[in-house]
């Protein structure tokens, strides 16, 4: 878990390319189940991750999704995407393309970045 507030949480999803998760604490099954605030804080939280995985990591596109169909509650996926990664132009769930070659920088300088950004950004909601 890289943040953590009395609403959401996030993590980090491994894989080939930078990939975040929020959770809702609560198990609401739906958005539009979520509290306002809640709902208020996702957005908040998915807005200041695609700003600085652009900032960052300067991929070719952002991927934003929420399914929860295998795991049925409220969560968000924010994934930094690259021409040159296995799926590319696939989502990340579908057929591979090939063979990956994705050379992203560190991953613990843009999650200290965030961590700062989220902090400052989420004490004024």
């Amino acid at each position: 878990m890289i943040f953590s507030n009395s609403l959401i949480y996030i993590e980090i999803h491994d894989s080939e390319i930078p990939w975040l998760k929020i959770f809702t604490h609560e198990p609401h099954k739906e958005f539009s189940q979520c509290p306002h605030d809640v709902r208020n804080m996702i957005m908040e939280c998915l807005d200041s991750i695609e700003m600085e995985m652009l900032r960052y990591y300067k991929p070719d596109k952002i991927n934003i999704a929420s399914f929860g169909n295998m795991l049925p509650r409220v969560h968000w996926h924010i994934m930094a995407r690259f021409l040159t990664d296995s799926y590319f132009p696939e989502p990340i769930w579908g057929v591979k393309q090939r063979e990956g070659e994705v050379k992203v920088a560190p991953m613990e300088p843009f999650i200290e970045n965030l961590k700062a950004v989220l902090t400052s950004r989420l004490v004024t909601i």
